[in-house]
């Protein structure tokens, strides 16, 4: 498993589940830059080419999902673009807080984030917003980007545990 480390200041911004839907995926990339993320984390089931090209440019670290078949042909452009790949799991040290982060889709990888005592284990899969505590891990999930009520990404700072929920659509209302 990679393993990236940033300085304790650093915002994650977390996404997941676009199957494809590229413009949405821009929008919500837009929402997260906006909000002051540093780095941004795809948790999987990107789907598509142009949702890694929406990625492009900021420093992304990426996942797949069960709905990416194709994940190695889509690594080796993710890679190209200069995304971070690093499915199945990756990890990151930021300041002195531990995270690991998959799709969600493979219990062992929460399991064993869980048994390290990570502070934190992200992941998408179920298109359903997740935040909760279990032992010394805190598990979340943003939301979706298809397939969903309301399509959300977080806005994480993982040493001062601080989560803000972001609504795509009404970013896109106030910047459309």
């Amino acid at each position: 498993m990679n393993e990236h480390r940033y300085g304790a200041g650093t915002v994650l911004g977390l996404l997941t589940d676009s199957h494809g839907r590229a413009d949405t995926t821009r929008l919500a990339v837009d929402c997260l830059l906006d909000a002051g993320a540093d780095v941004l984390i795809h948790l999987g089931d990107v789907c598509a080419d142009t949702v890694l090209d929406a990625l492009a440019g900021t420093p992304a670290h990426v996942v797949f999902g069960n709905c990416d078949w194709d994940w190695r042909r889509l690594g080796e452009y993710g890679a190209s673009l200069g995304l971070h790949i690093d499915h199945p799991c990756g990890r990151l040290v930021v300041g002195e807080r531990t995270l690991t982060y998959a799709h969600g889709d493979v219990p062992a990888h929460e399991r064993l984030a869980m048994e390290a005592g990570d502070d934190y284990f992200l992941h998408g899969h179920t298109h359903v917003f997740r935040d909760e505590r279990v032992g010394a891990t805190r598990l979340i999930n943003p939301g979706a980007l298809f397939r969903a009520p309301r399509y959300t990404v977080v806005r994480l700072e993982p040493c001062a545990g601080r989560l803000d929920v972001i609504p795509v659509q009404a970013h896109a209302a106030r910047h459309g």
